[in-house]
């Protein structure tokens, strides 16, 4: 266990010392449950299974990994989960707002095999990657047809200036190449903005997970947005499933002036206040947020302290209602344990989140939009604009 990190996810993700004690112990050496007095049962049942079994018992880690996951689903909380590896770095990776990488994107020839196309000025292109090279290898790992795609991610991903083997294959002749490539950081945006094309007053900031540098990234949206001649602004939370608290605390303060963002509580701890201690960048600009159902954890925080402090309306459907904190804990070998450890809830939000989500001000309905129209959106214009605001 090296460090932790308070985010929530979506389909996340207390137990730590029976999670860290099993993990450490029984199970970095399997055979050592047959001798183990705190779990009698399922030392039996291995010791049977190994001695009676027609094929040989899965070797470490996958039978490690596989007990993890029986005894979180025994515990019973569906945001208490296990992440392999290869998924925690990329997730990490998301959350931190970059990683250090090649500047490749990837695509499959007519045989299915993994090509790449190297970005303009990355550190591929430069190396001497070209458009069509197929990946043969990473380092160490083989790339064939059936390896997945979070895999080989991870392996051209590191720490950034260090360098990563690569052997590809050049077409026409498919001659093997191996080149070394010296990794790079690149940012991986969580914000995209435009103009409302039947609006173009409306400024639409779409948020598709709070990271590390969300706050930072609205402001420049919002800065862009106002210098292009937006005078409303649409804060579009829809299918935004979350990530850091602490991002969406944040992003939650650039709009509010004063007030309370959440209260939280850990276990056998006392409660925990999130003010507004000074008024943030953009509590001026009118403002709607977009929420549906897959709003989720990080991203109600921001929805509900804003609709809380009676700084924006929420359009569209009830959101996902997740109103737990999870605690990220990294494993011996590079995988991680997401234990749910404290609840948390926005003053003046009634019923509990968990229930029915954040409600609407303004109910749209997924089926609502019709012949392509964007109905939030038009809810959105006539809130900001026909009300006689500008």
């Amino acid at each position: 266990m090296n460090t932790f990190q308070r985010y929530f996810l979506f389909t996340l993700f207390c137990f730590l010392l029976l999670t860290v004690g099993f993990a450490g112990g029984y199970l970095i050496n399997p055979r050592s449950l047959t001798n183990s007095g705190d779990f009698p049962v399922l030392g039996e049942a291995y010791k049977i299974l190994d001695k009676n079994g027609l094929t040989p018992v899965a070797e470490s880690p996958n039978l490690e990994y596989g007990m993890i996951r029986g005894m979180l689903q025994a515990y019973g909380d569906p945001y208490t989960v296990f992440v392999e590896p290869v998924q925690h770095e990329l997730e990490t990776n998301s959350l931190q707002g970059s990683f250090g990488g090649i500047g490749v994107r990837f695509g499959r020839d007519a045989e299915n095999q993994l090509i790449l196309y190297p970005f303009s000025g990355s550190p591929a292109r430069e190396a001497g990657i070209q458009d069509g090279d197929r990946l043969l290898a990473v380092g160490d790992l083989s790339v064939l047809s059936d390896t997945p795609l979070d895999t080989i991610q991870a392996a051209l991903r590191g720490a950034v200036g260090t360098p990563v083997q690569l052997t590809i294959a050049r077409p026409p002749d498919y001659e093997t190449v191996e080149l070394s490539v010296r990794r790079a950081e690149f940012p991986i945006p969580s914000v995209a903005w435009h103009l409302e094309a039947t609006e173009p007053r409306l400024g639409v900031v779409e948020v598709n997970m709070l990271s590390a540098n969300t706050p930072t990234e609205i402001l420049n949206a919002f800065q862009e947005l106002r210098n292009h001649g937006a005078t409303g602004f649409v804060l579009d939370l829809r299918d935004n499933g979350g990530g850091l608290l602490n991002a969406g605390i944040d992003t939650a303060r650039l709009f509010l002036k004063d007030g309370t963002v959440i209260e939280q509580r850990y276990r056998d701890k006392e409660v925990e206040v999130y003010r507004v201690d000074k008024a943030g960048e953009l509590i001026d600009v009118p403002l709607v947020i977009l929420i549906n159902k897959n709003t989720a954890s990080a991203a109600e925080i921001v929805a509900g302290a804003l609709q809380a402090n009676h700084r924006a309306p929420l359009i569209g459907s009830p959101s996902y209602g997740k109103d737990t904190i999870q605690l990220v804990f990294d494993l011996v070998d590079g995988s991680s344990l997401h234990v749910t450890t404290a609840r948390w809830w926005v003053p003046g939000i009634e019923p509990p989140l968990a229930e029915n989500g954040l409600q609407p001000d303004i109910v749209i309905a997924p089926q609502d939009d019709t012949n392509g129209a964007d109905a939030a959106i038009q809810a959105a214009i006539n809130v900001l604009f026909d009300s006689g605001e500008s």
